[in-house]
């Protein structure tokens, strides 16, 4: 059924758009932006993509950036969203923040997911084989939010809150039908944290930072009470980035995060994803306890005569996760690289979309999106 009303809900988009004669106003608006730097701009487009999780995914993304009071001296503000159903009947609905109130004084950071569609779990800790042990179905419901108060120039203090709900979660086996011990959080939990943050931003624009650093450190607690699992997390996530020149940027990020307490398998360190080690997908390594840095180059725009609107970058990333710090190992660390092509979508706001490939040794990994991966 879903099928069928999708297929009809696209006819009717796509002839609504072409009678009307939007889609060359549109895309004119994209290719040839002429508008005020200090004005609000918003993009919609329609995404196709594959997983074999999910089978293919139809949907939507968008952005809408701003400055607020339309003063450019302020940093630029960004809200991007993503709405998808696939052919398996699953679906998500994703919005990512970074809001910055004028003079930059309050800053708003944070996400939300509502999104029901298997995970791949390989099991915990850094052995597991790369043949999953379950596909795990479940309804989730993740809200992060840090609301933080500019206390010196660049930083921020302020509150967390984190939370995350899983339902209606089902174990199927692999293929090769194994026997394994069912982790903790097996049968679905709702967790609630709540904790402090300080960090450090002197960043002018976040999906596309020329010169700048990013570091915060973060402490929540979920409390029985307000959750199925007591536990702590503690996160350290510092980012450096240098001009090479006139177009380049060299970009740095060490990302740690560390748990103890009584934790659920969806809430340990998830190594992989479309933001760190791009080429294993979320979640392909987890445990307690997660280390990973990543390094890349970006040529924004490549150094070509015929056009402006080209870029590309490389990237290398390695991580590793561990139970505790007494069984941490570097040697055990698995890597991931690649490359992308980049295209600015809004020239005076300086907004580039993304195309990655990157490399690991069980596979490779596709990503499309706008802005930088961190």
């Amino acid at each position: 059924m879903i099928k069928r009303l999708l297929f009809v809900f696209l006819m009717l988009v796509t002839h609504q758009v072409f009678s009307q004669g939007f889609v060359k106003k549109y895309l004119n608006g994209i290719f040839n932006d002429t508008t005020d730097i200090s004005r609000p701009q918003f993009l919609i487009y329609p995404t196709l993509a594959y997983a074999p999780e999910t089978s293919w995914e139809i949907g939507f993304s968008s952005l809408y950036v701003y400055y607020a009071n339309r003063d450019t001296s302020n940093r630029l503000s960004e809200i991007n969203g993503f709405t998808f159903v696939t052919l398996e009947n699953q679906f998500g609905i994703w919005f990512d923040h970074a809001i910055y109130s004028d003079l930059n004084k309050w800053f708003f950071l944070g996400r939300i997911r509502l999104q029901s569609f298997p995970l791949k779990y390989h099991g915990i800790g850094m052995g597991t084989s790369k043949d999953y042990l379950a596909l795990v179905d479940a309804n989730q419901v993740i809200i992060k939010e840090r609301i933080l108060r500019e206390i010196k120039p660049n930083f921020y203090a302020g509150i967390e809150l984190d939370f995350q709900k899983m339902s209606r979660v089902t174990f199927k086996p692999g293929v090769n039908d194994p026997v394994f011990e069912l982790p903790l959080g097996n049968e679905g939990s709702t967790n609630f944290g709540l904790g402090l943050g300080a960090v450090y931003d002197d960043r002018h624009n976040v999906l596309n930072v020329r010169k700048g650093n990013f570091a915060e450190l973060a402490f929540l607690h979920y409390p029985l009470g307000l959750s199925t699992f007591e536990f702590n997390t503690l996160v350290l996530d510092t980012r450096f980035f240098r001009p090479l020149g006139k177009n380049n940027v060299l970009a740095w990020q060490l990302l740690g995060e560390f748990n103890s307490g009584d934790v659920p398998f969806n809430q340990l360190g998830l190594l992989g994803g479309d933001a760190m080690m791009r080429g294993y997908y979320m979640g392909r390594f987890r445990d307690k306890n997660l280390l990973a840095t990543q390094l890349e180059f970006r040529m924004l725009p490549l150094p070509f005569n015929f056009t402006n609107r080209i870029g590309a970058s490389i990237f290398a990333g390695s991580g590793t996760v561990f139970p505790d710090f007494s069984k941490a190992s570097i040697h055990r660390a698995v890597f991931a690289g690649g490359g992308g092509l980049r295209f600015l979508l809004f020239p005076k706001k300086d907004i580039y979309t993304r195309f990655d490939v990157a490399f690991t040794k069980e596979g490779s990994g596709f990503y499309l999106f706008i802005g930088e991966a961190f």
